[in-house]
């Protein structure tokens, strides 16, 4: 098979994808090949409209489809299982090589309608996943607050309950991605079931919503991003996504599911800083020949292309294990994260060295990986408090070990 220079063929051979998967690898990336002037126009554009117009293209092409059980396609553009993680992972990393926007439009729908889908009622799938799938409705999802990033069960956003069983929201979120775009929010509340995270709630809420208000902020890699703040927001009891005191499964749920997929993002910044390192030293004249005879260079070089490949194992793992259906996916997804996002940050770090004072001129390739690749190693859980999470799930793994013998 034939695969843009976005993926590693020899990866997607492996047991780990199966022919759709590589069917995807291949039109996917050649689809994003074709659209450099997209890429090359948003990135002039207000990141308001950029995520916009990105929503929209992506909507139009048909690489929504799978957020639409309903009105997925059995073939074509987006077509496969819902919730295929495996496909999700090569869309990000293939998104993320081509264009950082394009890879942050693609992620943040899907991570707003994966909760619907997975535990929207009937009534909700129907309004809100097919303007979704087409992409003339963008979603968020709201969980982070000032005071409560890792630690969901520190939400304070609340929830009260109304004599006609809706509910009034007080309170504020931050750091929202698509905050400011958004027609829906799948937003996390306290309601008060139960202690900590037993009293977390989950409700879409429509962005026109009377009390609800987006302050724009700006961020390292310019895109979408607002806090939230609620005020007397009064929703209907149908606004509650799943069940009451269930958000906190919903969001660990979701979380869990999409952490491998920002490790597909992160080798996929990777992967271009690592093409880009390449072709600069084989091109670039030094000491009688071309940087890439000088042994330290391709050191350097060698050690990204051992980085590159233990991300695609680990992420590809990871997806694999949770499309099979194996509960303890989530640790493979941790490890996938914390591995593919600093090994990327290191990646990326090393192309700027070998290119230079070119490598960080403003709006260059490696200097704009330089500045997108930071912020995965802190969202959808921070590089620190996974680590914790793995090492807490060692005992567990030992005690399992030892009660088999």
């Amino acid at each position: 098979m034939e695969t843009t220079t976005s993926f590693d063929p020899e990866i997607l051979l492996l047991p780990f994808h199966d022919a759709g998967h590589r069917r995807l690898a291949e039109d996917f990336g050649a689809w994003c090949d074709t659209r450099t002037a997209l890429w090359e126009k948003v990135r002039t554009m207000d990141p308001d409209d950029a995520g916009r117009t990105l929503a929209a293209e992506l909507g139009r092409a048909g690489w929504f489809a799978a957020l639409d059980p309903a009105g997925a396609p059995e073939d074509g553009p987006g077509a496969g299982a819902p919730g295929d993680m495996r496909a999700l992972c090569l869309m990000r990393e293939a998104l993320a090589y081509a264009e950082d926007l394009a890879d942050f439009a693609f992620s943040i729908q899907a991570l707003a309608a994966t909760p619907v889908m997975r535990f929207g009622s009937e009534e909700q799938r129907r309004r809100w996943l097919p303007a979704l799938a087409r992409g003339e409705a963008i979603g968020a999802f709201a969980v982070s607050e000032k005071e409560a990033g890792s630690d969901l069960a520190a939400v304070s956003l609340h929830a009260e309950r109304t004599g006609d069983g809706g509910y009034v929201l007080n309170g504020g979120k931050a750091w929202i991605a698509n905050g400011t775009i958004a027609d829906v929010v799948v937003v996390i509340a306290r309601t008060g079931e139960g202690p900590g995270p037993l009293g977390l709630t989950a409700f879409l809420v429509p962005a026109g919503t009377p009390g609800v208000t987006a302050e724009r902020i700006d961020a390292l890699a310019p895109r979408s991003f607002a806090h939230l703040s609620f005020t007397d927001v009064r929703l209907p009891a149908g606004a509650v996504l799943g069940r009451p005191g269930k958000g906190f499964v919903v969001a660990v749920d979701l979380l869990e599911r999409f952490r491998m997929t920002v490790g597909a993002a992160a080798l996929g910044f990777a992967r271009r800083a690592a093409d880009t390192a390449l072709a600069h030293t084989r091109s670039r004249s030094a000491y009688g020949g071309v940087l890439f005879d000088l042994q330290l260079v391709k050191a350097s070089l060698a050690d990204m292309e051992v980085k590159l490949n233990a991300a695609a194992l680990l992420v590809a793992r990871a997806a694999w294990e949770c499309d099979r259906g194996n509960r303890g996916y989530a640790r493979h997804s941790n490890i996938a994260k914390v591995h593919a996002t600093e090994a990327a940050q290191e990646v990326v770090d090393a192309a700027v060295q070998l290119l230079g004072a070119s490598g960080v001129v403003r709006d260059g390739v490696t200097e704009r990986l330089y500045r997108q690749i930071r912020s995965l190693r802190i969202y959808e859980g921070s590089t620190d408090v996974l680590r914790l999470a793995i090492a807490g799930a060692l005992d567990m793994r030992r005690a399992a070990r030892t009660a088999t013998f």
